[in-house]
């Protein structure tokens, strides 16, 4: 037996923007506009999993009066069940198999929780549900997300892969890479980023987002377009909309905070 979500029920979402840089928070609504103005303070660091917890639960405290009645949090890493399973930009060494969701939850009152890689939940908000379409968020490091038709597909850590002498896609067009080379060099490897992206994934439209999208300085293909920032928290009432194909995963009702996505 599997649990409906029933979208009207889902009135006051605490949608949560995990960032490597910054934790966002906001309230929105089922049809993912802000109810609120969106909170953002810096991640703490050195971050280790009760450090997030406590950052977070300080940041939302202007939001959870009246309580929220669900709750979407966006992670920068491997998400599964709503464990993290890796962190790298926070350490993997203290986050494997982090019952994350339901660490916040239980102290917020124990709302429905569920969790799934950021730049996932960012391009919840951004996809029109047809054909193909890749999500590549350029941040702290880079993120990507898979959609077929509007289904989420299985998430593959594309950051972590070599692109370019032994760099991997985080280390290639990074924040701190950006800082390193200049703009004008950066946005040289993110175009040449967006042409293997295009013959490895074959997509009908890419979506970029993420704080350095505004950095972007060259002419995109007609197929590409760049996401407001404020998509990762906006994508967090997706998680709790009525279509199947996005509720694909649940568990019985006994464990429906486990998640929507592997």
């Amino acid at each position: 037996m599997t649990t409906k979500t029933n979208s009207s029920t889902a009135e006051r979402i605490l949608a949560i923007d995990v960032g490597g840089t910054g934790l966002k928070a906001a309230i929105v609504g089922v049809d993912g506009q802000m109810k609120t103005d969106r909170l953002r303070v810096a991640t703490p660091s050195p971050c280790t999993p009760d450090v997030l917890v406590d950052a977070l639960v300080k940041l939302v405290q202007p939001l959870v009066e009246p309580p929220p009645t669900h709750i979407s949090i966006g992670f920068p890493g491997v998400v599964r069940n709503n464990h993290v399973l890796t962190a790298p930009h926070f350490g993997n060494e203290n986050w494997h198999d982090v019952p994350l969701a339901d660490m916040i939850a239980g102290r917020l009152g124990h709302v429905p929780v569920r969790m799934i890689n950021d730049a996932e939940m960012q391009g919840l908000a951004a996809i029109e549900g047809h054909g193909i379409e890749f999500v590549l968020t350029l941040g702290t490091g880079a993120g990507t997300a898979l959609f077929r038709d509007g289904e989420l597909m299985p998430h593959l850590e594309l950051a972590h892969h070599p692109v370019a002498k032994k760099k991997t896609y985080d280390e290639y067009i990074g924040n701190a890479e950006r800082e390193k080379v200049g703009g004008k060099r950066w946005n040289r490897r993110v175009e040449k980023i967006i042409g293997i992206l295009a013959s490895l994934v074959n997509y009908d439209k890419l979506w970029i987002g993420g704080g350095n999208a505004a950095h972007l300085t060259f002419e995109l293909p007609a197929n590409v377009a760049v996401v407001s920032n404020a998509a990762g928290i906006e994508g967090g009432a997706k998680l709790w909309h009525p279509r199947s194909v996005r509720e694909s995963r649940q568990l019985p009702a006994a464990n429906q905070r486990k998640g929507a996505f592997e």
